[in-house]
């Protein structure tokens, strides 16, 4: 007992040593400004939370951290060295992967790291899960190919088991190859030559990378259907290896409390009962938690925790036949900023979770109730911060291809395969974000960028989520009177479409722009942009102040929602609340809630 102390001893020397070895090699890259979360990173505290909100197992283990990569060109296979280190899940191109160069078409990135197995996991089936990353890869274990991914916005996983060999360690080896815009892949605003409102691109690994143990028969994914008006939970589920007289428990609580427990044989679609449904909303955010057992002749195969909300988004008319957007059978308006979710040191990846959430909070304090997520996916744990904290949210599908002219109301011309992909990671985009109810609203487009087929992709968006209401397009909907919205862009406004008589409700999809930068908080020192530029922040208030006093009148007319441009400031455009690090607050939150909150009131 006293040797196997002693190599034990000796190994966690050895391994803290190295660690300590890998942490010293690794320093952020240049970057003109970086957040307080930012600042305070290292590689051993990197996004440590539990990646999957609404599926939770108990048994888990994050990869995050410092890995090994090297940038070579695409015709050569797989290299036998690593030299560089690489903090992960921070994309290539920014500050906080330690790297902070672009990549470029005709290069891959290549990824390696080891990680070790629990000793209890013996037995089990190993899955390999990705959060997101852009845009195609191919996943190696112990340098047997595994399988490959395209899409830069949605997570996907591997069952590795057949891979991992007799050994302590095992070897994850990624490839990762993104053509940015001279691609036709969905990729947002991401530009080879960042500038205006085009921004750094976004190679890799960008969200978190994990591993978890599972039986061979497990429940792979579950999907939750609120329905209010008949006072019910429907829960449609994936398994993995079920057998016909395998048994399903389903107990819901509030808080504490379990309000319903039911057990089911094997089904794909389930429901659960709620005697008296509290409806979750911006004011009062409730969320119900969820416990699913998997159960074969009495032994538990599996367990998961969720949870989930009770909530309904509809447009219905009002008693002037005007159409509204109504959450929970009542209209409220929205009020909202459009939201790009980029960070300085980090690009597409916020330094921290409490980085993640500390915006949507702002935004409540100056009195929104609506996040635009601007033609970018977050990952699940910023959708289960709009959940808690009570922030509907619009998601954009993001952009790619080419751009159709606003001037002829064109929709652009796409390849097959260009279509194929788009209509691909959509559907994968839907099903990954299906359950956060803090979602009332898919963008399939914004303003022509990548815009086809848009009656066919706006009611096939509506076929497959029927729960949910379509912007379809965002300022482009007028030409082709597809989805449930009608919507105007205005810089700066306020305006609002003119009524068609068609049914869909009114929004201004965006307005305002109004730019301030802030001393030695920009990305460049100067020539940074605006939509309107002021001179210091009494002058950018008042002008915020002007437009939303212009509202009422536009509600009383029929006006449903409108976004303001914008959360924050991006790279060189300063349209922001806050500035880029988010250390400035332009405006102050106390100095406009007030305003803000007085328009949910227009129509009580």
């Amino acid at each position: 007992m006293r040797f196997h102390s002693k190599i034990f001893l000796l190994s966690l020397i050895f391994f803290c040593c190295h660690i300590l070895i890998i942490g010293q090699n690794w320093k952020p890259a240049k970057v003109p400004i970086i957040t307080k979360w930012g600042e305070s990173l290292t590689p051993d505290n990197v996004l440590q939370e539990y990646p999957r909100p609404q599926l939770i197992r108990k048994e888990w283990k994050n990869l995050n951290g410092i890995w090994n990569f090297v940038i070579r060109p695409k015709h050569l296979g797989l290299p036998e060295q690593f030299p560089g280190n690489i903090l992960v899940p921070f994309p290539v191109e920014s500050a906080l992967s330690g790297v902070g160069k672009p990549v470029g078409k005709e290069n891959i990135l290549w990824y390696k790291t080891n990680f070790q197995l629990p000793v209890d996991w013996k037995n089990k089936h190993i899955i390999l899960h990705f959060g997101a990353v852009d845009w195609e890869s191919n996943i190696y274990i112990n340098k047997k190919f595994v399988g490959s991914h395209q899409g830069g916005y949605n997570s996907f996983s591997f069952d590795i088991t057949d891979y991992l060999i007799d050994s302590p360690e095992q070897g994850i080896i990624i490839s990762v190859w993104d053509p940015t815009n001279d691609g036709f892949q969905p990729r947002g605003k991401q530009v080879n030559k960042p500038g205006g409102i085009w921004y750094t691109a976004v190679t890799g690994i960008w969200q978190t990378v994990w591993i978890e143990p599972v039986n061979e028969t497990y429940i792979k994914n579950i999907k939750l259907i609120p329905d209010i008006d008949d006072k019910k939970l429907w829960i449609n589920f994936d398994y993995e290896g079920i057998q016909s007289d395998d048994e399903v428990e389903i107990i819901a609580y509030d808080g504490l409390k379990e309000i319903n427990r039911e057990k089911y044989y094997y089904s794909d679609l389930m429901t659960v009962e709620l005697k008296s449904p509290k409806l979750w909303s911006p004011s009062n955010p409730f969320l119900y938690d969820l416990k699913v057992r998997l159960i074969r002749k009495n032994e538990l195969l599996d367990e998961i925790t969720s949870y989930f909300a009770m909530r309904k988004i509809s447009v219905a008319k009002d008693s002037r036949g005007v159409p509204r957007l109504m959450l929970n059978n009542k209209f409220l308006f929205q009020f909202g900023t459009l939201d790009q979710g980029w960070w300085p040191e980090g690009l597409y990846t916020a330094p921290s979770d409490e980085a993640l959430y500390y915006d949507i909070e702002k935004l409540k304090q100056h009195g929104f109730n609506l996040i635009r997520k601007h033609v970018k996916v977050e990952p699940a744990r910023y959708y289960y911060h709009c959940d808690r904290l009570g922030m509907l949210v619009w998601q954009d599908m993001p952009s790619g291809d080419g751009y159709a002219s606003s001037c002829d109301n064109n929709e652009i011309k796409r390849t097959a395969q260009s279509e194929y992909q788009f209509e691909k990671e959509l559907k994968n985009i839907i099903d990954q974000l299906y359950n956060f109810q803090s979602i009332i609203v898919w963008v399939p487009f914004n303003e022509g960028w990548g815009q086809f087929n848009t009656i066919q992709i706006c009611n096939w968006i509506k076929h497959y989520d029927p729960y949910r209401l379509v912007d379809g397009p965002s300022e482009w909907s007028d030409f082709y009177g597809a989805g449930d919205i009608q919507d105007k862009h205005d810089y700066p406004g306020p305006s609002m479409p003119e009524n068609k008589d068609d049914n869909r409700a009114l929004a201004l999809g965006e307005f305002g722009g109004l730019g301030l930068p802030i001393e030695n908080h920009t990305w460049k020192e100067k020539d940074n942009w605006g939509y309107r530029s002021f001179n210091n922040t009494d002058e950018l208030r008042n002008a915020f102040l002007s437009l939303i006093e212009k509202f009422p009148g536009l509600i009383l007319k029929g006006l449903s929602a409108a976004i303001y441009t914008q959360t924050t400031d991006v790279e060189i455009e300063v349209n922001g609340l806050m500035t880029y690090d988010r250390k400035v607050d332009k405006m102050g939150a106390d100095s406009v809630s007030n305003s803000i909150k007085k328009l949910y009131d227009v129509l009580k």
